[in-house]
């Protein structure tokens, strides 16, 4: 049974907005008691947040599925919706976080460190927010917002200080459990380590952790094996040492080959040029093993490396390994740029920024877009006659109709706002002018009367009473 995943891909949902309410305060002797509908609760959120007591994605790997609960609808009385509770995900410390086409959102180190993954919808504004001196009782409300929907990839980089790299069964996982309290499996077949170990090593007064990568062979950095899955394990750290097997069963291989083999895969997969590199000739225990590597000692260092001789099994030549490279950890952390403090960045509207562009297509539409109209669109109850009004004073307030008119819109154009997978179309019509002063009776708008059954019929029995009206003038008695 799988019991660590570094790589997962999840699907979040946050909670959608709750709507708000359209209610006239009712009350004896109180016959204008005005609007009271409350606001509804905004959805919650989606959030990663890293743990240092979670070590893998195993968790997310069997329910990849998650959702925020969503906001409650506002009611009567000025009473607002509950908001939605946030779902927080814990994830492990080095956890990368990117969208379906592999552009990094979030890179999530150190404990505490949050990302929001799917943002709430906001709650829609109840009638009584909405009344004004010249509205005085709408007899709509806003709809809530809908959650962001989003596929992400979740991936896990082990944070670690050093990286113990080589063969299957070089002895990376017998030295990190001399080094360290780390306890993982051992045994005497290739790729037992199926999955990284780390380790915390005290040298002096340095502490530092490292990391048991499992075997790379030939082609790893093109998937072979299991070097891709753990090649990006080896990211994060700042020294590489290079494990190599002086007492291998194998007879085609040697130390020296094994390392020009395990460089040319750290080579093709990217980006760990600068690491200081350290290589270790481990198994000298076994007579033969000692006897190659006094051999190929020689050949290492003339390359520029650093070399130690050690036996895991038999700790010879670990203290002076696990101090030689407290040095080099010692060296890379004070090559760091030290941390400032986080900058509030103020970015002010342009002057010229109107929120919103209008663009003509090819087939003659007008497509409007840009946030403030797109949320409003989002938040119309197109059901309610008074409340498409409203959408429409807030879009010539805001400038759309200009520059419908100067983008070249004419009556009866095609207008669409939002985008192409879920945009409202309509027949433009322009306004001279727009408020509540062109609303009718409560709930009605004249600007959406146009072949509308209910205001025909309206029509026909105004007709009938004018006619009878006029023949009850018209009668002459006898």
């Amino acid at each position: 049974m799988t019991t660590f995943v570094d790589r997962v891909e999840l699907h979040v949902a946050a909670g959608n907005g709750g709507h708000g309410c359209a209610s006239v305060h009712r009350e004896k002797f109180k016959p204008l008691g005005g609007p009271d509908g409350g606001n509804g609760g905004r959805g919650g959120d989606v959030i990663l947040t890293v743990d240092q007591s979670v070590t893998t994605l195993l968790e997310y790997h069997h329910s990849p599925h998650r959702k925020a609960t969503n906001g409650k609808p506002g009611e009567g009385g000025n009473r607002s919706g509950k908001d939605g509770q946030d779902l927080v995900l814990s994830v492990p410390d080095g956890t990368v976080v990117l969208d379906k086409q592999g552009n990094v959102l979030a890179d999530l180190v150190g404990h505490g460190t949050s990302f929001v993954a799917a943002q709430g919808g906001r709650g829609g504004l109840g009638n009584a927010a909405l009344a004004s001196a010249r509205r005085k009782a709408p007899g709509f409300a806003l709809l809530g917002e809908p959650g962001d929907l989003r596929d992400i990839v979740l991936e896990l980089k082990t944070v670690a200080d050093v990286a113990l790299v080589g063969y299957p069964s070089a002895g990376k996982s017998s030295l990190i459990s001399v080094l360290s309290a780390a306890k993982p499996k051992i045994a005497d077949y290739p790729f037992t380590t199926l999955v990284p170990n780390l380790g915390v090593v005290t040298a002096g007064s340095t502490v530092y952790t490292i990391a048991d990568v499992p075997g790379l062979i030939p082609g790893a950095s093109q998937g072979k094996g299991l070097g891709l899955e753990f090649l990006r394990h080896v990211e994060r750290c700042s020294v590489l040492v290079h494990v190599l097997d002086t007492a291998t069963l194998e007879s085609d291989r040697d130390p020296v080959s094994d390392l020009d083999i395990i460089e040319e895969e750290l080579k093709e997969y990217g980006g760990l040029d600068n690491r200081p590199r350290i290589v270790v000739l481990n198994k000298i225990d076994v007579p033969d093993g000692k006897d190659l590597a006094e051999m190929v000692r020689p050949d290492l260092e003339a390359r520029g490396y650093r070399v130690f001789e050690v036996s895991a099994v038999a700790h010879i030549g670990l203290k002076e390994l696990s101090f030689a490279l407290a040095d080099l950890v010692g060296t890379a952390r004070a090559a760091k740029p030290k941390e400032e403090a986080t900058r509030i960045v103020i970015r002010p509207k342009a002057v010229d920024d109107a929120g919103f562009t209008v663009t003509r297509e090819e087939d003659g539409l007008f497509r409007v877009r840009g946030e403030k109209p797109e949320r409003w669109v989002r938040q119309t109850d197109f059901n309610n006659d008074e409340a498409v009004g409203y959408l429409a004073d807030r879009l010539n307030r805001l400038g759309v109709e200009d520059e419908l008119m100067k983008a070249g819109a004419r009556s009866g154009d095609g207008v669409a706002i939002g985008h192409e997978d879920n945009a409202v179309v309509f027949d433009w019509e322009p306004t001279v002018m727009a408020g509540a002063e062109m609303l009718g009776r409560r709930g009605e708008d004249h600007r959406l009367d146009e072949a509308r059954p209910a205001v025909q019929r309206r029509r026909d029995r105004q007709a009938e009473r004018d006619e009878l009206d006029q023949a009850y003038d018209d009668f002459e008695p006898f």
